[in-house]
């Protein structure tokens, strides 16, 4: 006897996973609460689940939800505030200051404005480090976005939990709380190698393993970097991770911008997780991360935004592009990183990075019900040879149509369904006026 099923999702084409090969026409999924519990063709769907709602599109596609596995949502709220910098002095003139005047109200709104266009923009997942990180996750709940979610330590007090002890009280509440949530999981964050104390990061890694949790972190995004952790621990920043037993299959590093090929080949050895934050790392003057040779590595990576005062949106799809034509210019060599390997990297290897690819990335019976629908109609996208490279070459943001979360339908026609978008717009615009004033947040 078949599972019953909510709610079928189907169009003129299914992409199961990041492969051409994989194409079915006229395809669906059948959804049971979060879960995906048949795949078939439209009519055969139809015909078995008689009772199910049914959100089918002509002209589209089915695939998986995106995975970002960078993100500091809440930045939304500092989009524009410090741009055409260098990494140092955008951090410690102008991001840092600007942090200290938050409160958890501003977080809140910034972190479901990034949802927001996450949501728009394909992304059902993301793995995401700020300050305030209760005020994050319980805004990513209430988006029902699926997340991975820490706070930030650093050496120095934090504007939202204070003292390191302090932190650490926090960040076990957040454990407790999310303990057994459908959507969001708890991380431990050091910031980086620059910011954090050896003792800091044992700390942080040891309650990760206790936990049973990832622990995320910047790691060798800028030539600075390298050079303050060779003044101050006399080797690179993975050795020094390494030696601290942080260099594990649970830790996910996002940029690995400045890699030796020894490095490379340590961070393939230890499976670390790796997001590929390119337009940031761009934008900041930081470097191009080695990413056709990690792959070629057998290294585990995947593909962030970062945050968007230093990309400056969370657009997956624009993500991809730039990543799949950056690598062909800079290595002069227009087979690297093929569309099929860079929409891999945005679902399935995003969902390996974050540890679960178990139950997304893909799109199978068992499988948590992520997915979201590209409508293929709009001239951009015609005619049609080949969808993966339709995707990544020609697709948009703005083309995402449907998306459905853990089962949920976030949002419809273009219209979030989850919260109230233009609350949210207003609610940021007028807390950005505050903060343009010189005003704190009250």
């Amino acid at each position: 006897m078949r599972n019953p099923a909510s709610l079928i999702v189907s169009g003129r084409y299914l992409l199961p996973e990041a492969r051409q090969a994989s194409v079915l026409e006229n395809h669906g999924l059948a959804i049971d609460g979060d879960s995906i519990v048949d795949l078939a063709p439209v009519d055969v769907l139809r015909s078995r689940y008689p009772q199910a709602r049914h959100l089918h599109t002509a002209d589209g596609l089915v695939m998986p939800g995106l995975v970002n596995t960078h993100t500091h949502a809440a930045m939304a709220c500092f989009r524009g505030l410090a741009d055409d910098l260098p990494l140092a002095s955008w951090l410690s003139e102008h991001i840092f200051p600007a942090e200290r005047k938050l409160n958890g109200e501003m977080v809140y709104w910034g972190t479901l404005l990034s949802c927001a266009e996450m949501i728009r923009s394909g992304t059902t997942a993301c793995c995401d480090m700020y300050l305030f990180a209760k005020d994050v996750a319980r805004a990513m709940a209430a988006a029902k976005i699926r997340a991975w979610v820490g706070e930030a330590f650093y050496d120095f007090s934090s504007p939202s939990h204070g003292g390191i002890e302090e932190g650490f009280i926090y960040l076990r509440e957040m454990v407790d709380e999310y303990r057994d949530h459908p959507r969001i999981r708890v991380t431990a964050i050091p910031h980086s190698v620059y910011l954090c104390s050896p003792g800091l990061l044992t700390r942080l890694a040891e309650f990760a393993g206790e936990y049973g949790i990832l622990l995320s972190t910047h790691l060798s995004e800028t030539e600075d970097e390298v050079k303050i952790c060779l003044e101050r621990y006399g080797c690179r920043p993975l050795a020094h991770l390494d030696r601290l037993g942080l260099l594990t299959a649970s830790t996910v590093a996002a940029h690995c911008v400045h890699l030796s090929a020894e490095e490379i080949a340590l961070l393939a050895e230890r499976q670390v997780g790796i997001s590929h934050c390119l337009q940031s790392n761009l934008k900041l003057a930081s470097g191009i991360a080695p990413a056709p040779q990690l792959l070629a590595s057998g290294a585990k990576l995947s593909l962030g935004t970062d945050g968007s005062a230093s990309n400056n949106d969370v657009d997956m799809f624009a993500e991809m592009n730039s990543v799949a034509l950056t690598h062909k210019g800079v290595s002069g060599d227009p087979t690297v990183m093929p569309a099929e390997t860079v929409l891999y990297l945005a679902t399935q290897g995003g969902a390996a990075v974050l540890g679960a690819a178990e139950e997304i990335g893909s799109l199978a019976i068992g499988k948590r019900a992520d997915c979201i629908v590209v409508d293929l109609g709009s001239s951009h996208l015609t005619p049609l040879y080949n969808l993966p490279s339709q995707l990544v070459y020609a697709a948009k943001g703005s083309d995402v149509r449907h998306s459905v979360i853990a089962g949920d339908i976030v949002m419809r026609d273009r219209k979030i369904l989850a919260f109230d978008e233009e609350e949210v717009k207003a609610r940021v615009r007028e807390l950005a006026g505050k903060f343009k004033a010189g005003m704190h947040f009250r």
